[in-house]
């Protein structure tokens, strides 16, 4: 903890802001799967209370082929095209080499290093207080994660009370994570593949007035329990710690717990009454958010210029370098 103090320490007398990229994902085509039909002498609404049947874990029903959480699972979720909100942030996967995707790679790698040495799967993605931006890297570390080959992971938005995971994606609210346990939908009838890619959305849900009660139906921990089934990474989109005892609550059923904080804005004080908070020790990591946009973006360039200028033209690569060099000698002044 006295290093994550004196590194918050440093960054709140750099008075550092953040500003959001102006770059925007381009959108990916694919074509939208409909659920299952139901078998033959089978009525609709019968299909379906049977789907929910067979995926309400709290009550125990036959073992039948195809029943519970499986790889059959993904072959029954609608599959949407990629179409983020104009406002959403969300990395450009068309552009690999902007900073920000480099710097969400980064974590992938120490994730998935950790994940080589000790079994963890679902990562709670929460901060101290609002507005510091833990729904920008959640959404942003899932997307990363779900760029590797066969890395099937799934982004699931349990912040019941302002959920903002559908809006990014442009998805509707529900059928989603509050309707499954409340027994209104089967599971896989609230997760959408985006596009081709490894990427899959639950989304919240309808509104709840007992958001923390329905968290805490062991429907929730068993379905957390068998996600890794198909799912190498689960990522939970939470609420505020201070604010909120969801997160808490979360993280007792989660393999760790990654905490926000936003320079400029989250105090010492806020993160060590957060992390003293949590019911267990789990905290993984700690992402900063608000970095100062020329520092990050002049050092990558200065970098990467030579890697990434036309191989036609070598003179373009030394023109850039000469200019991230002069960007550089700039911001250290």
């Amino acid at each position: 903890m006295s290093r994550v103090h004196d590194a918050l320490r440093r960054a709140e007398q750099s008075g550092g802001q953040i500003a959001p990229s102006d770059e925007q994902p381009a959108e990916a085509t694919a074509v939208a799967a409909v659920p299952a039909p139901p078998a033959p002498g089978e009525t609709a609404a019968a299909s379906a209370a049977s789907r929910v049947a067979a995926y309400n874990l709290s009550v125990p029903v036959p073992t039948v082929p195809g029943m519970g959480i499986g790889l059959d699972l993904l072959r029954r979720v609608r599959q949407v095209p990629f179409t983020p909100s104009p406002d959403s942030h969300l990395i450009d996967v068309e552009n690999p080499h902007e900073a920000p995707a480099e710097e969400f790679r980064s974590l992938r790698t120490r994730l998935n290093h950790m994940q080589s040495m000790q079994p963890i799967h679902s990562v709670v993605i929460t901060s101290a207080s609002p507005a510091e931006g833990k729904s920008f890297a959640a959404v942003n570390l899932a997307i990363t994660e779900s760029q590797l080959e066969g890395n099937n992971t799934l982004l699931l938005d349990c912040d019941f009370r302002r959920p903002i995971v559908h809006t990014l994606f442009g998805l509707p609210r529900g059928p989603g994570m509050t309707d499954f346990l409340q027994g209104k939908a089967a599971l896989e009838d609230c997760i959408y593949k985006i596009g081709n890619s490894n990427l899959y959305i639950i989304p919240a849900g309808e509104p709840v007035i007992n958001p923390l009660e329905l968290l805490n139906l062991r429907e929730m921990r068993a379905t957390l329990d068998q996600l890794p089934r198909v799912f190498n990474w689960i990522i939970l989109d939470s609420p505020p710690l201070l604010f909120a005892a969801d997160a808490n609550l979360l993280s007792t059923m989660s393999s760790g717990v990654v905490l926000v904080v936003r320079i400029g804005t989250t105090t010492i004080e806020a993160v060590t009454r957060a992390m003293g908070s949590l019911c267990e020790d789990n905290t993984i990591g700690i992402i900063v958010n608000g970095a100062r946009r020329g520092e990050l973006y002049s050092k990558y360039t200065y970098y990467h210029s030579y890697y990434y200028a036309s191989p036609d033209d070598p003179t373009e690569a030394e023109a850039l370098a000469e200019g991230g060099s002069k960007e550089h000698e700039r911001e250290l002044d």
